[in-house]
């Protein structure tokens, strides 16, 4: 698919993530602290929730559903509505649009603009469907010979994370205290993580409810977008706490999220399919055509006052397990999904050293310090910014997800008893 044109002119440069071809789902806070639902184009935000209120833009037959603000009430409405809202919006965006005078003024800068969440975040899961993240840390720990459990290549593990700790991108993070082993394994310390690190992850959001099992293709469909999602996690508390039940406070800190949820439909040009498989998949977990997506990412490092390091580049097309298949696999069990529910991809990592989406795989556990601009990391150090980015690249455009951006901050001290 070639570019899209648009009369507004910062839309059509090869540069931009918000093409026509993208129109992105985001919201913002007005002047008088308002929250709108926004399509991001070009280096601008389009007010739809004004324009919905002035009357210049319908959605459905319902009135005001973008007054709340963000997009969950839209979402619920389903897959024919958003296809016919992001006609409607293309066709006001457009380069031949008949009025885009009038559009201008519904038109608000994204430099300087406060972004909050754009959905309200219902539940929070987590995956672990990187074959190659999963090789690299279990062979750390298990040696290459059991580097994956018998499971793995069987079905897509996961674990309920949380929703509360879900924040937009540009929040800052708080280093987490918790239990750390000590030399002695019965002993623990307690303590602010010494190995905080991220996870370099593609969101995938539900948009429409489930009460039963739904086939891989059904999931697909459910799905409504995907955002950009950095996993915080605590390497040393985890290391202590996640035997036998897995992650718990390690992973409860933050969880990040880009501003901007891009449409399944920006991305459909941009379909891959998952990889070969060393065991055939049960029928239920089967994809009847690709449903992975070919989109470039890459993790930039700035320490406190520094300049930026692109320590990892990596692709979503890594993925063993599609968000589809993550979806159908959840609700096998009678488990009820909701409007708003969140999906991470977990780590993507490539084959190369240089595409390891984790610092605990980029420092090989803290063993292999890597080299950043001024100096080296091997986890996260307080006043260091990380930034994820990532974007689908087309012939002369990308559809793109803007920046995912959070800035450690020291632990807090607890209040003495």
């Amino acid at each position: 698919m070639p570019l899209m044109k648009s009369w507004v002119d910062s839309a059509n440069a090869p540069d931009t993530d918000f093409p026509l071809n993208n129109l992105p789902y985001g919201s913002f806070l007005t002047g008088d602290g308002e929250a709108h639902c926004g399509v991001a184009i070009g280096d601008a935000i389009l007010d739809v929730t004004a324009l919905e209120e002035d009357g210049l833009l319908a959605v459905a037959d319902q009135d005001e559903v973008l007054i709340f603000g963000d997009w969950t009430e839209f979402m619920a409405l389903g897959p024919k509505v958003w296809a016919r809202f992001r006609t409607d919006v293309t066709a006001l965006l457009a380069e031949d649009a008949p009025d885009p005078v009038t559009l201008a003024a519904y038109m608000v800068p994204q430099i300087g603009t406060r972004m909050v969440l754009p959905f309200e975040v219902r539940e929070y899961t987590d995956f672990y469907s990187s074959k190659h993240h999963a090789f690299n840390v279990g062979s750390m720990f298990r040696g290459p010979e059991n580097a994956l459990p018998p499971n793995w290549l069987h079905m897509p593990i996961g674990y309920n994370g949380r929703a509360s700790s879900v924040v937009v991108s540009g929040t800052d993070v708080i280093r987490p205290n918790g239990q750390i082993k000590g030399p002695d394994d019965d002993v623990p310390r307690f303590g602010p993580s010494r190995r905080f690190d991220i996870e370099l992850e593609i969101g995938a959001v539900v948009g429409q409810p489930s009460s039963g099992p739904i086939s891989v293709a059904q999931a697909f469909e459910n799905i409504f977008g995907y955002v950009l999602l950095n996993d915080w996690s605590a390497r040393d508390i985890q290391a202590w706490e996640y035997q036998p039940l897995g992650p718990f406070q390690s992973k409860a800190t933050a969880t990040t999220i880009g501003p901007w949820i891009v449409p399944a439909a920006a991305l459909e040009p941009f379909r891959a399919s998952t990889p070969e498989r060393e065991n055939v998949l049960l029928p239920y977990l089967r994809e009847p055509e690709p449903m992975l997506y070919d989109i470039a990412l890459e993790v930039g490092l700035t320490p406190d006052g520094g300049t930026e390091t692109i320590v990892s580049r990596t692709n979503y097309r890594e993925m063993y397990y599609s968000a589809a298949q993550q979806l159908a696999h959840h609700t096998v069990s009678g488990c009820p999904m909701r409007v708003g529910d969140l999906l991470g991809s977990g780590t993507i990592s490539g084959p190369d050293p240089h595409q390891r989406g984790s610092l605990l795989e980029l420092s090989w556990g803290g063993k292999e310090p890597f080299g950043i601009e001024g100096g080296t990391r091997s986890f996260v150090e307080d006043g260091d910014t990380l930034t994820l980015r990532g974007a689908a690249l087309g012939d002369g455009y990308r559809v793109g997800f803007g920046s995912c951006v959070g800035t450690v901050r020291p632990a807090v001290k607890l209040p003495e008893e």
